[in-house]
């Protein structure tokens, strides 16, 4: 009583000078109704029944439960602790003088250049910058096949090299990493409480005063009235095969009573139905390469009705290419659009920064979010004088009054257009093409057949939008084109008005504010960075199957949390009457109270039994 027993009373006291109560309260007077009575029947002779193993086993059996409960939070602290340990504790990094020295990871600093080798895990996140490997990512993003790494490769701390050599100049170090951020992001979720959480502690905020109130009642309806109550035993034992030993006096059974009711009726089941849920989830999602931001955003994945994407680097693999360039054989004009696209993190400039040629001098260099990019000429460049406003973006921007009639009649089906201007006259066209991810027509299929709504929301041409959206299955309906970053937020508000829940899967700037709008936002890998910060969801695997599986994941953590609150209310509501009318004594009502939390840690835990994704 006095080791394990401390604890609970002295949680009990805090909760009292809070003016809150909670399982420590009913702990601490069940056990002390039973181990009081005892001790006072045993200084006086009494011949009754005495509940001083009962008081103890009160204690042994919680705090066992309790224990089972650190268990499960030490198992998915240990997956996370092993996750850290996958970076080697030391790297080969690259002289000045050209040859290589063991350091300490500690003392790598961003922009060392780092030496791997076959069968070497890579000691933090880097860039490649020359070689050639296939690299093992399975433990950060749950995909079991190997990677090709080469020039410019973004390499993860922890993932480890198969084959070739590669030397990686250092991106980021410590907190910074790819793999801490993983970690940070779980242990946010794990200790953040979803809606449905808070509804369970008010329910529990009333539940406790309301048993102490049953539990004064049983005292003293025992006590006063043995006959009365006696009957209501009697009665209700034409049902029940089983009663409570009594101990021998009218006032002694309606002690013994009451703390049964104290015991049996400790909220444990309730305070463990949503978090051991919340625990076992994120660390599922984190094994399929799926972080999720908190519980809340949990709790919404479970009851997406619509999936909005975006399309370049959504759909698309994000790595465009310019399939075409009028007019044709304009060279000049060619390194005119390298040079404003070079800047740019946008796939459509990206394409435009691979076409070769000289250098550009720009000055003013601005990118326009879902429009494109200008500039002014630093210097005279043939025959534009210094100063001359250069653009390259949509057509529409650009100004399609000036557009060539050539230009507008001129593309292939599915080719993004992109206008080069100089001093707002339309010079040149470039069509770009981007490939479509594999695995999206089957994803788009499958979502529509769980009954979720899909749409493509894209700020490309409609002509462009549909070739796509053709290929992958999508309704005319479901091809929303020509929409600017703003008008993405306006769809999902419309959308949301009508009573639904959307999802928005997108990786750019121009997506974060239909991200920061939508009811659960996905980044997908190499999102920007303001697309992550914003998403409650992010996926490290590059495959459009982690959208259904995040959702499915979801929506099977909140049935195991309605299953584990609805048992917890029935247990509570089935076992305080039997505790009252005296069919259950303390000793067992400490033991069905720690099954009913074995029971919701157990149904919490089969959400750590999906396979990891491959």
């Amino acid at each position: 009583m006095a080791g394990c027993g401390l604890r609970f009373a002295r949680g009990a006291w805090n909760q009292a000078r809070a003016s809150s109560f909670g399982m420590d309260a009913l702990v601490t007077l069940g056990s002390a109704a039973a181990y009081g009575y005892s001790t006072a029947a045993w200084v006086t002779g009494g011949t009754g029944h005495l509940y001083f193993m009962e008081a103890a086993a009160i204690l042994t059996f919680i705090s066992a439960g309790h224990w089972m409960e650190a268990r499960v939070g030490a198992r998915a602290e240990s997956a996370l602790h092993a996750l850290l340990r996958l970076a080697p504790a030391t790297a080969r990094r690259r002289t000045a003088s050209g040859g290589e020295e063991e350091v300490p990871i500690g003392r790598l600093q961003p922009g060392d250049e780092v030496i791997l080798r076959p069968g070497d895990r890579v000691p933090t996140d880097g860039k490649v910058v020359a070689g050639k490997s296939a690299v093992d990512e399975s433990m950060l993003t749950g995909e079991s096949g190997p990677v090709a790494k080469g020039p410019d490769s973004d390499l993860y701390g922890g993932t480890s090299l198969l084959d070739g050599t590669l030397a990686m100049r250092v991106t980021s170090l410590g907190e910074a990493t790819a793999l801490a951020r993983i970690i940070l992001a779980v242990r946010r979720a794990q200790a953040s409480r979803a809606n449905i959480q808070r509804l369970a502690d008010k329910i529990s905020s009333v539940f406790v005063p309301g048993v102490i109130g049953v539990a004064l009642a049983t005292l003293l309806g025992w006590g006063l009235a043995p006959a009365w109550a006696g009957a209501l035993h009697g009665a209700a034992g034409a049902w029940i095969p089983w009663g409570a030993a009594g101990a021998g006096s009218p006032w002694a059974d309606a002690w013994i009573h009451a703390a049964a009711v104290l015991i049996v009726a400790c909220p444990c089941a309730m305070g463990l139905a949503t978090p051991a849920a919340i625990m076992a989830a994120a660390n599922a999602a984190a094994r399929r390469g799926i972080l999720i931001r908190d519980g809340v955003a949990l709790e919404r994945a479970g009851k997406i009705t619509h999936v909005l994407f975006d399309k370049t680097g959504t759909l698309t693999l994000g790595q465009p290419s310019v399939v075409g360039f009028l007019p044709e054989g304009a060279g000049r004009l060619k390194e005119l659009a390298a040079a404003l696209g070079r800047p740019s993190r946008h796939p459509a400039s990206r394409a435009a920064a691979g076409l070769s040629g000289e250098p550009v001098p720009l000055l003013e260099w601005q990118e326009v979010r879902g429009e494109g990019v200008r500039a002014r000429l630093g210097a005279a460049w043939g025959e534009i004088p210094e100063g001359t406003e250069v653009r390259l973006g949509s057509p529409a921007w650009i100004g399609g009054a000036g557009e060539p009639e050539n230009f507008r009649s001129t593309g292939e089906r599915g080719a993004t257009r992109l206008l080069l201007s100089v001093a707002g006259r339309p010079v040149a066209m470039l069509l770009i093409r981007d490939a479509v991810r594999s695995e999206a027509a089957e994803v788009i299929g499958g979502l529509r057949a769980s009954g979720r709504g899909v749409a493509m929301v894209t700020g490309d041409t409609l002509e462009a939008a549909a070739a796509i959206g053709e290929r992958l299955g999508f309704q005319p309906s479901e091809i929303h084109a020509g929409v600017r970053p703003e008008q993405k937020s306006e769809l999902l508000k419309e959308l949301q008005a009508a009573g639904q829940r959307v999802a928005f899967v997108g990786d750019g700037i121009n997506d974060a504010p239909a991200l920061a709008q939508s009811d659960l936002g996905i980044a997908v890998p190499h999102a920007s960075d303001i697309a992550r910060e914003t998403a409650d969801l992010v996926l490290l695997r590059a495959s459009l199957r982690a959208v259904p599986e995040s959702l499915e994941l979801a929506g099977s953590a909140l049935r195991i949390i309605r299953q584990n609150l609805f048992w917890a209310f029935f247990y509570n509501t089935l076992a305080v009457p039997l505790a009252a009318l005296g069919f259950m004594n303390p000793m067992l009502c400490a033991v069905t109270m720690g099954l009913s939390d074995v029971l919701v840690i157990g149904n919490s835990l089969r959400l750590l039994r999906s396979p990891r994704s491959s």
